[in-house]
């Protein structure tokens, strides 16, 4: 029963750890591609596109934790 609990921690700790840090640099690079595109409206759609791949790339860290709290609960279960 020991293991099952620290499992489960590990899965909380797994999907709370990779959320803080992508939700942090969205947060960054969303403010600072509108004040670049505030500074040079001129070139806002690049900007925007950047902004949007990079994005995608730091949900895909969110996303490989969720994978990984879905597998340790996994062990719970089995």
């Amino acid at each position: 029963m020991a293991s099952s609990g620290m499992i489960a921690l590990a899965a909380a700790l797994a999907i709370a750890l990779s959320t803080v840090g992508p939700g942090i640099g969205q947060g960054i690079a969303a403010s600072k591609a509108m004040e670049a595109m505030a500074r040079q409206p001129e070139i806002a759609g690049t900007i925007r596109t950047t902004m949007i791949l990079a994005l995608a790339l730091m949900e895909a860290l969110t996303i490989y934790g969720l994978l990984i709290a879905f597998i340790l609960v996994g062990y719970v279960g089995g």
